[in-house]
């Protein structure tokens, strides 16, 4: 029995000792090759912003973009973090190397000349591409190789939004809705710290906000509070599920379209110039300079969030390349902020509360993103109505989600049946009255 007991503790020390190894070498990678990508983008940004009516270019770059992705590596299309969850759940964590360069080029040029993009998406898609090829590198099971790739995307995310414990979660919620696998959650963790400390060791900026909100909600008048969080949860839970939409037709309607792929960056980027000539040039690109000012309770236009959700969806289905969770924000902080001004709210509290109800609502990944609210806004105060508006609008969107092939492993209400399936189409029948 001793024996046993022995031998079994040996068996965990050595599996969690492989597993620190792997999974800190990853987030050393994913962490150097994050930062030099920020850094990158931050540069051409700051050098094509500079010219006079730089989105002109647009078509051009979504040209490029588009034809890189069609002639060398097809992955690297759309928005990044739904090819790696793709790759989890139908390659065994199997990525193109290839994916990495042309992402990181793709991507360089579709926000820098104006797409409506992020760059936590692609720089999602890098990390886990990069740990790809670490796992054949020391030629990993199938299995582990999967896990490798989840380290790669939490130390990612970490990167891009200093949020080393929400990457965590992330990583783990985003793959299956309703299922938490937390046998991950050791190696993932130390990847996003590992990821987070060398992207700064290297110059990354930080994405961390200003601290609002340190007040405790026991300050406020906890009632009305909690209800409004509870109204606003529905509000941004059908925020979510139009940005779901908008996104889903306009998919469709490029996909119609039978030309040479490429040829429709062009038509895509015309069709932006023309939407940035009416209605402004707030909307292009990643739209921080924007919505900061949104977030310390200035003002917006209150339908700012739909036009987002157009130069977004238009950008990523006709051949940009960029991440869908930077828009997503935008959406988040200006319908929050509008929703505030309709109703005489805090415009800051529920601009910042509108981020992460969309990013959660929109993900299905409402634990990530009240752990965020800690993390990014320092802010118990705002955590305590995340908790109730978070899952409130994850319910709102039902069985939808940005990621059409993360899976869904059950429903969210018990009176419909959902068999294990994916987001984009889900199977679902009513249950019987009976049950």
């Amino acid at each position: 029995m001793l024996k046993k007991k022995v031998t079994v503790f040996l068996l965990f020390l050595t599996d969690i000792l492989k597993w620190l190894f792997l999974a800190a070498l990853t987030g050393a990678v994913v962490g150097a090759l994050s930062a030099g990508f920020i850094r990158l983008l931050n540069l051409a940004c700051a050098a094509v912003g500079g010219i006079p009516y730089y989105f002109l270019f647009l078509p051009f770059a979504m040209f490029v973009s588009s034809f890189l992705a069609a002639r060398v590596s097809p992955s690297a299309e759309g928005h990044g973090t739904e090819k790696a969850i793709e790759a989890i759940h139908k390659n065994n964590g199997k990525m193109d190397a290839k994916v990495i360069p042309v992402k990181i080029a793709a991507t360089v040029f579709t926000i820098a000349f104006g797409g409506s993009a992020g760059k936590e998406g692609p720089t999602t898609q890098i990390g886990a591409g990069a740990a790809s090829v670490l796992a054949g590198l020391f030629r990993l099971s199938p299995h582990d190789a999967k896990r490798l790739v989840i380290c790669g995307m939490s130390a990612a995310f970490a990167a891009i939004f200093g949020t080393p414990v929400a990457a965590a979660v992330f990583a783990v919620e985003v793959l299956v809705v309703g299922r938490l696998n937390l046998k991950n959650i050791l190696p993932v963790m130390t990847a996003a710290v590992v990821g987070r400390l060398v992207s700064l060791w290297l110059g990354a900026p930080t994405e961390l906000m200003p601290s609002f909100f340190d007040l405790s909600i026991t300050q406020y008048n906890a009632l009305p509070m909690l209800s409004s969080a509870l109204f606003s949860g529905v509000f941004f839970g059908l925020v979510s599920l139009l940005t779901i939409s908008v996104l889903n037709l306009t998919h469709r309607f490029a996909e119609k379209i039978k030309i040479y792929k490429p040829l429709k960056g062009l038509i895509g980027g015309g069709a932006i110039i023309v939407l940035a000539l009416i209605f402004g040039s707030d909307y292009l690109g990643l739209g921080i300079n924007y919505f900061m000012p949104a977030i310390e309770g200035g003002q917006v236009r209150l339908y700012d969030f739909l036009l987002k959700m157009l130069f977004t969806a238009v950008t990523l289905s006709f051949g940009g390349s960029g991440g869908i969770l930077t828009p997503l924000m935008f959406i988040g902080i200006t319908s929050g902020n509008a929703f505030a001004a309709v109703f005489g709210l805090d415009p800051s509290l529920y601009a910042c509360l509108g981020m992460l109800c969309v990013l959660a609502s929109s993900t299905n990944t409402p634990l990530a993103c009240i752990i965020m609210a800690f993390e990014m806004f320092l802010s118990p105060g705002l955590a305590v109505l995340a908790t109730v508006a978070c899952p409130v609008a994850y319910l709102v969107t039902g069985h939808r989600s940005v990621y059409p092939t993360q899976r869904m492993s059950e429903s969210k209400i018990k009176s419909i049946f959902l068999e294990s399936t994916t987001a984009g189409e889900p199977d679902e029948r009513i249950r019987k009255q009976t049950e």
